[in-house]
This record gives C-alpha cells, sequence and structure tokens, in this order.
C-alpha cells in the first residue's frame, strides 16, 4: 500500500525567480511616482516631492542595476531575496515617513513583501522580514511628517486611531503570513504528491510491462535452453579424457541448467503458495542468496552485527530474495576479489550493506541508477569495451523497486580513496520488519514481482 509522502519543506528548491521581485518594484515605482504626482501637482497638496522623488527613483535605479546586472530567469537564494524584499519595506517606509506614516491609507502595502516571503521563502525568513516590518510600522507611527492637506489646513488623526492602524498593521502581518504560508505550503504539499504519484505509477508500468516480457521469455525459453542442455550433455560425452575444454563445456552446462531454473520459478511463483509461508532467520536468507554464487571465484564475506536473540525472522519474500539476489550478482559481476555483505540490527532499523571492490557506481549515472535503461555495465572483449554486451538497467531497476515495495530504502555510493568499489545500503525500520517480519507485503500473487534481470 502507498505511503503518504510526507511534507516537503526543502524550499531551497523552489527559489524565488529575480523577474519576478523585478517585475513587483517596477508596479510599486509606477504607483507610487502616479500617486506623488498626482496628490502634488492635480491636488496641490504641499509635500517634499524631491526626497519622495528620489525614494522613488533608488528604486528604479537599482532595478536597472540589477537587469543589466544579473539574467531575468536567475533563482535568488533565500537569504538574497529576503534582503531584496527588506529594502522594499525599507523603501516603502522612507516614502511614507515623507508623507503622514501610519496616517497614509497607503501604509498597507506595507505588508505586501512579508506575503511574497510567506509564500516562496523559509518561515525563518518570513518571520525575519515579519519583525523588520514591525519596527518600520512602530517608528512611523512615532516618527513621521504631517500628512499631504490642502495648504493652509492641517489633518492630524487622534492618537488612539494611530494606535489601532499599528494595531491592524501588526496583526495584518500575522495573519496574512500565517494564511499565504499555509496556502502555498498545502500547494506545495499538493504537486509533490502529484509528482510522487506520476513517478510511483510511471514505474509500475515499466514493471507491468516487464511482467509480460519475463512471461513471454520464459515460454520461449524454454526450448532452446533444452537444447543447449542435450548438446552440452553430448559434448560432454564425446571428448575424450584429460580435454583442455572439459571445463568449459561443464560451465556451460552449469550455467544453462541455472537459467532454466530461473526461469522455472518464474513460472511457478504464483503457483506455489509454500513459498509464502516459510520462516528464515535474515542469515538463513542471505545463506540462500549467496549459494549460487559459490563457485564465481570471488571470495564472499558475510557478517551480522545486532544484539543476542533479536535476529529478524520472518516469511520467506522473494521480493527481498529476488532484489538483494540481483544486488549480490552485480557486485560479484563488478568485484575484482572481494564482495563483502553486512547485516546489521537494532531495535530501530535492520540494514543490509554490499560493497564491492570493483571500479565503482560511475560519477556520471551514480544519480540515476536505479531508473529504466540507466546501466553502467559493458564488457570488455579483447581489451576493446563492447557496450553492446552490457545489459539493459532493468536488473537494478527491478530490484530497487520490489526493495522498496517492502518498505525499505536505498542509498547507493562509492568507497572513499584509495579504496575503490561501490557500496549499496538497504534500510528496512525495526517496526516495519517486525510487523511484517522479512516477508513484507508480497505481490507475487498479482503476477509481476517475481523479475529479476541482470542490470
Amino acid at each position: 500500500m502507498p505511503e503518504q509522502a510526507p511534507p516537503s519543506h526543502d524550499f531551497g528548491a523552489r527559489r524565488l525567480k529575480l523577474d519576478t521581485l523585478v517585475r513587483l518594484r517596477w508596479l510599486a515605482v509606477i504607483g507610487q511616482t502616479a500617486t506623488v504626482v498626482f496628490v502634488r501637482f492635480w491636488l496641490e497638496y504641499p509635500m517634499p516631492i524631491g526626497l519622495c522623488l528620489a525614494a522613488i527613483a533608488l528604486s528604479a535605479w537599482l532595478n536597472l542595476f540589477i537587469k543589466i546586472r544579473y539574467p531575468s530567469s536567475l533563482r535568488l537564494q533565500g537569504r538574497t531575496a529576503a534582503l531584496l524584499l527588506a529594502y522594499d519595506v525599507l523603501q516603502l517606509s522612507a516614502l511614507l515617513s515623507l508623507t503622514g506614516g501610519l496616517q497614509n491609507p497607503f501604509a498597507i502595502l506595507i505588508i505586501v513583501p512579508v506575503i511574497v516571503s510567506a509564500t516562496t521563502l523559509a518561515p525563518r525568513l518570513t518571520v525575519m522580514l515579519g519583525g523588520l516590518v514591525i519596527v518600520a510600522v512602530t517608528a512611523l507611527g512615532l516618527w513621521h511628517m504631517p500628512l499631504p492637506w490642502p495648504e493652509g489646513e492641517a489633518l492630524t488623526m487622534p492618537y488612539l486611531y494611530v494606535l489601532g492602524v499599528w494595531v491592524a498593521l501588526v496583526s495584518a502581518v500575522f495573519f496574512m503570513g500565517v494564511y499565504a504560508f499555509r496556502v502555498a505550503e498545502e500547494a506545495r504539499q499538493l504537486a509533490d504528491a502529484l509528482t510522487a504519484t506520476e513517478l510511483v505509477l510511471a514505474r509500475e508500468q515499466h514493471l507491468w510491462a516487464l511482467d509480460g516480457l519475463a512471461a513471454a521469455a520464459a515460454h520461449e525459453l524454454g526450448t532452446p535452453l533444452a537444447t543447449i542442455a542435450l548438446v552440452t550433455k553430448e559434448l560432454e560425452r564425446e571428448l575424450p579424457p584429460g580435454s583442455p575444454y572439459a571445463d568449459d563445456i561443464a560451465l556451460l552446462r552449469s550455467q544453462s541448467q541455472r537459467c532454466r531454473d530461473i526461469l522455472g520459478k518464474l513460472t511457478s511463483l504464483s503457483t506455489d503458495p509454500g513459498q509464502h509461508v516459510d520462516r528464515l532467520p535474515l542469515s538463513h536468507m542471505l545463506a540462500e542468496v549467496v549459494e549460487p554464487h559459490a563457485d564465481t571465484g570471488i571470495d564472499i564475506q558475510v557478517k551480522f552485527s545486532g544484539e543476542a536473540g533479536s535476529e529478524p525472522v520472518g516469511r520467506r519474500n522473494p521480493s527481498i530474495l529476488y532484489g538483494i539476489g540481483n544486488l549480490v550478482e552485480n557486485a560479484v559481476d563488478f568485484a575484482e576479489t572481494t564482495v563483502e555483505i553486512a547485516a546489521q540490527w537494532n531495535a530501530d532499523n535492520v540494514s543490509l550493506t554490499i560493497a564491492d571492490d570493483g571500479p565503482g557506481f560511475a560519477s556520471e549515472v551514480i544519480d540515476h541508477i536505479g531508473e529504466p535503461y540507466v546501466t553502467t555495465r559493458s564488457r570488455t572483449i579483447e581489451g576493446v569495451e563492447d557496450h553492446e554486451a552490457g545489459g539493459l538497467g532493468l536488473g537494478f531497476f527491478i530490484a530497487k523497486t520490489l526493495l522498496e515495495r517492502t518498505g525499505a530504502r536505498l542509498d547507493l555510493s562509492n568507497r572513499e580513496a584509495p579504496a575503490h568499489g561501490a557500496i549499496v545500503r538497504i534500510v528496512w525500520s525495526r517496526e516495519a520488519m517486525d510487523r511484517l517480519g522479512i516477508s513484507g507485503k508480497s505481490d507475487f500473487s498479482e503476477g509481476h514481482d517475481g523479475l529479476s534481470a541482470h542490470s
């Protein structure tokens, strides 16, 4: 059953676009200029027009500098965006201080930067910006020039009214900030959930497609594998004693038999109910996974560490057996001499680490390993690297998908220099392991979790 994705708080991945702030500031410059010019020259109210236009011109020059210096598509770091919004607060505060302070009806616009911050920046930066706004409106309530009014008349608001405007603005900062943040956060969570659902559906579609391919392959490969087994058996019989080809023929026959056994498992997974109720400890499961690779010439070392008497025991799960088996097989294929498998468990987690001493994951694909048709496997023949002889990249995708269905989390990395090799770490929560056992929830009755391939 799919689990609900946790709320996303990766605000760095949703950086505010510089062009957005530039456009908002141009809108403010146009509105402020029109208002100041209308009040001074149309209404003919006395006001410090020079200082007001200087404050507005400063914002215009800042926009021109940003437009010339930086590309419009630039995504701002959180602190940089917060500094630009803080400038807007201070610029508007300076303009309001010249035109009546909190008595100016346009004082409500001072909360706009807080709303912009709440929808795009981290809460910590929004709180700091909200604090700056509260300090600014407090200063505007105490120190400001008179409100522009017809010459010879004076409009002085009662102190209680100014205090009420201050309370209203401070309340608006809290309310609008929290409201805008919650609305934006819900939209972010919905977008993350939709993205995650699309990814899951895409992975499921690939897996279901591979299910049909596996069934067709099991059917089509049965006859040629039987022919290969028959021919190798006849060749073994015809070879003279001491022939240098005897070992190669024996290996060919054993591998063809192994292919037939794998195909037999694929066709019997949904009809063999006994596999789903067998119980085995974690150590026995790893022994079963490692056993097919005992004659490969690679030293496979298995280590266990955990609290005594608390080794995980659960139902036999084909998802885990095939998933871990594929990862171990990849490690054996790439290893030079040794593959290390370390199992650890405690009261919180059960982890399994598979490490080899091969070349490791290529840096250009390590972030994409686990996606369909992404592979680092290639084969070298007579010193020439043959990419066409490699795999399709489906094995790791299938293994990762099957293991994640059981609640596992996979982490990929390389050994630190001077050592070399790949490391795959699989982690289950002990709570899920105790509740579901090693089995987790098997989907083999649906006929699509029993796939295994080489990546």
